[in-house]
């Protein structure tokens, strides 16, 4: 017989992770599907920005995040012709929290998790792979077969949320298609290590004869992008570690005295920078959110916070029809339009804001056709670094949490 549930959440990442809990202490029952044994994976998204700090500031957590190891960082630079140019200025926007924190998703996402299983109707289940969805008579989504521990089985649900990213599982079962928005870019991410006589970068890009290398400050070692267009990879395979290194010195001299630490190929992890997103999110039964709904590239970390306000978005507007339909009632799919009608907008801006960055900037970086001129405009123009500081620091539509708590029993808040 098939375990049954309230809402089935497919994807254990940030999108799915959050709005699990949220539902959760709604007095939602929930079940997130992690397909992995646990969240430990490298050079993934962990860029906490102002509006999700607030966010976590409303669920009662920002005290716990900010005990979990990580770093904070007010500024986003640009070096070109050695002179740094801060395009953002977290520490100019009127919030409680004006900088970016860095915490490995890891950890983010074990907070999330824990702090769910406090409540009664929420499970987590691990090495749980969700393979598609599962219809009923009338075509209507009813739930998820999934492949765990035990086997293959069935989970039935009033919703299914696929939040199980940019290679969305259940996207390619259900039928749905991305579309492409704009070109593809390689990102190539590695680590060198840090020394306390490193200047202090905070998140700083670096851009020279037509090469883009990225630094970002985690505290005991630099985290590293190597931005090229598609195949880069292979290009850096072909060209080999000696000219991949030689360029790293180039432009980031200060790490000259450490390029030997990048000795193997195997230390470089590329990603397909791929920018696209769904024109419908949803079917009866189905909702999409993340980067199942729409694939960001790393420009600006945007991809876990727009993940996360999706999950806001998505509980506040449909926690209180689950929580009628958990009482019996039929579920009114129609509200799932309303999902991406509150999204779109933001999603779109944001991903038109990147598209911009990488034809005008990144590009004209790469073909060596000379400097971008944007970051010059930062240094002139005040109001554009105030607001690019509020578009990559709150978004285009920050999220706040509107649902109430239903407190776990002997539970004092």
């Amino acid at each position: 017989m098939a375990e049954k549930t309230t809402v089935c959440i497919a994807g254990g990442g940030p999108a799915g992770a959050v709005l699990g809990l949220l539902l959760a202490r709604s007095g939602v029952d929930v079940v997130v599907l992690e397909k992995h044994a646990d969240f430990h994976r490298d050079f993934r998204g962990d860029t906490v920005h102002p509006a999700t700090l607030q966010i976590l500031d409303e669920l009662g957590l920002v005290e716990k995040f900010h005990a979990l190891p990580h770093q904070k960082v007010s500024t986003i630079g640009v070096v070109q012709q050695g002179k740094r140019i801060d395009i953002a200025d977290f520490r100019r926007l009127k919030v409680r929290y004006p900088y970016m924190a860095f915490v490995p998703q890891w950890d983010f996402l074990d907070l999330i998790t824990a702090e769910a299983k406090r409540y009664p109707g929420f499970r987590l289940l691990m090495n749980t792979e969700a393979l598609g969805v599962v219809r009923d008579e009338d075509g209507r989504v009813a739930g998820l077969r999934v492949r765990g521990p035990e086997g293959e089985r069935q989970i039935r649900s009033t919703l299914v949320v696929a939040a199980d990213g940019r290679h969305s599982v259940i996207r390619r079962d259900a039928g749905f298609v991305p579309t492409l928005i704009g070109r593809s870019l390689d990102v190539i991410f590695f680590r060198i290590s840090r020394r306390d006589t490193d200047p202090d970068e905070g998140i700083c890009v670096r851009i020279g004869n037509g090469k883009i290398f990225g630094a970002t400050d985690r505290r005991t070692y630099w985290q590293m992008s190597y931005e090229t267009s598609t195949g880069g990879m292979e290009k850096v395979r072909v060209e080999g570690l000696d000219k991949f290194r030689a360029d790293l010195c180039e432009l980031v001299p200060f790490l000259a005295d450490r390029a030997h630490e990048v000795f193997s190929l195997d230390q470089l992890s590329p990603l397909e920078a791929r920018i696209d997103r769904l024109e419908r999110w949803h079917e009866p039964g189905l909702l999409f959110i993340g980067d199942a709904a729409h694939a960001m590239s790393p420009v600006a970390g945007f991809g876990v916070n727009l993940a996360v306000q999706d999950a806001v978005a998505t509980s506040n507007i449909l926690t209180a029809e689950l929580l009628r339909a958990q009482e019996g009632r039929i579920f009114d799919d129609d509200l799932l339009a309303r999902v991406r009608r509150r999204r779109k907008r933001a999603v779109a801006l944001s991903q038109g804001l990147q598209r911009a960055t990488q034809k005008f900037g990144i590009d004209a970086a790469l073909d060596g056709s000379g400097a971008p001129p944007a970051p010059k405009v930062f240094e002139k123009l005040g109001v554009a670094q105030w607001l690019m500081s509020r578009v990559i620091g709150l978004g285009f539509r920050p999220e706040h949490v509107r649902t109430q708590e239903k407190a776990p029993e002997g539970t004092v808040r």
